[in-house]
């Protein structure tokens, strides 16, 4: 494949990414309220480490994407489980027991008490990527067997330090507008995307090309904007390049089918479509 648009000094392999970076964004499918106060139970809350915000939905087995603007290694995950608001929200509202964090490869489960309190679980070995999933596979029952299940904070851990807290909650604030796009989309074949375009809660984005076997290949960043349907990227040794961007729903919902369908020159080393779904 030509890459000409690909300046090798703007190239970044793993071995020279930065061990610690917070995470970028975080996306998942729905949450309490989403409809008439979308911040209150959002999945950033899970982000801030603080106990006053927490992210609660219904439904089975409800998961998160958690992207990091830099390969990171995960080697321990706190997880605040329930809703720890309050005590009586705590026992009211399920909570969750178990989750499966799942990296490019491999999984991990993370077994937490029923209990109130950040609870500090090792991940051996440590899991390695740019993008991870959560997944509530097993919780405690709340007051009714419907009660939604919840999860106060979530901090990533790497070689002892936090990625993620109370410093980060200033960063994390919820955009409507913006929420559809935060997140990770799929280039290449559907099924087996090779090609990944990520865009992050601070206004920057990667593109990063991972082929089959071995880590990362390439990535080139920089900064985003987003005015109406109309997203502009500056791309290094290109210029700005524009694509089109689907509306999302009123609550900053990503449709299922959503893609943004780029023109120019740029299209040559990453294609022309990007896919909300793998």
């Amino acid at each position: 494949m030509r890459r000409l648009l690909l300046a090798p000094l703007l190239l970044v392999t793993a071995a020279h990414a930065a061990p610690n970076v917070p995470p970028g964004y975080v996306q998942t499918d729905d949450w309490l309220e989403r409809n008439s106060q979308p911040e209150r139970y959002g999945p950033l809350n899970v982000l801030d480490g603080r106990d006053t915000t927490v992210w609660c939905v219904n439904g089975e087995a409800p998961a998160f994407t958690f992207g990091f603007k830099e390969i990171v290694t995960i080697d321990e995950v706190r997880v605040y489980t329930g809703d720890g608001s309050d005590r009586a929200a705590f026992k009211a509202r399920a909570r969750a027991r178990k989750l499966t964090v799942t990296g490019v490869k491999e999984a991990r489960s993370v077994s937490v008490e029923d209990k109130r309190g950040l609870q500090a679980v090792p991940l051996k070995p440590a899991l390695r990527g740019a993008r991870f999933t959560l997944e509530v596979s097993d919780r405690f029952r709340g007051a009714n067997d419907d009660a939604p299940v919840c999860v106060t904070d979530i901090v990533f851990y790497s070689g002892g330090k936090a990625l993620n807290g109370t410093w980060l909650a200033p960063k994390l604030k919820y955009n409507a507008r913006l929420a559809p796009l935060l997140g990770t989309w799929f280039g290449g074949l559907k099924g087996a995307p090779h090609r990944f375009l990520s865009f992050y809660l601070d206004g920057t984005y990667s593109f990063t090309e991972e082929p089959l076997e071995g880590e990362v290949s390439s990535t080139v960043s920089g900064a985003y904007t987003l005015s109406g349907d109309k997203l502009s990227l500056e791309v290094p040794s290109v210029g700005r390049v524009t694509a089109r961007f689907p509306k999302g729903d009123a609550e900053g919902t990503r449709a299922p089918d959503a893609a943004l369908e780029f023109d120019g020159p740029v299209t040559e080393a990453w294609g022309r479509e990007f896919r909300s779904q793998r």
